[in-house]
């Protein structure tokens, strides 16, 4: 059995939370709780809010213990991108682009 917690639209950019993400996939739920408070990554906030969305999840949908739980996939993709425009010399701009994250966190029962 598994249950799923999803994150839209969140205002970083993929890759930085890709580094948090491989920290803690295939880990036990307590593990990956400790790794995501004391990582020192703004990703952090996100995936800790989001972890114990998907153990509720898991807890009041499904019926399963939280001592039980791993994660078993976790992945993020791209969101739609926020284009901005940078004044530069000589009366030329350039463009900034402000990126977002759609993350899926998937946590299981222990095999």
């Amino acid at each position: 059995m598994e249950a799923r917690a999803t994150l839209k639209n969140a205002r970083i950019a993929p890759r930085k939370v890709k580094i948090v993400l491989d920290l803690i996939r295939g880990k036990d739920v307590e593990t990956a709780m400790a790794i995501l408070r004391y990582t020192p990554k703004s990703a952090c906030e996100y995936l800790e809010k989001l972890l114990k969305s998907a153990v509720a999840n898991a807890e009041n949908n499904y019926g399963m213990s939280k001592e039980d739980l791993i994660v078993s996939e976790c992945f993020v993709c791209p969101g739609p991108i926020l284009k901005r425009i940078m004044p530069r010399a000589q009366g030329r701009a350039f463009r900034i682009n402000k990126r977002t994250s759609s993350v899926t966190l998937v946590v299981s029962d222990k095999m």
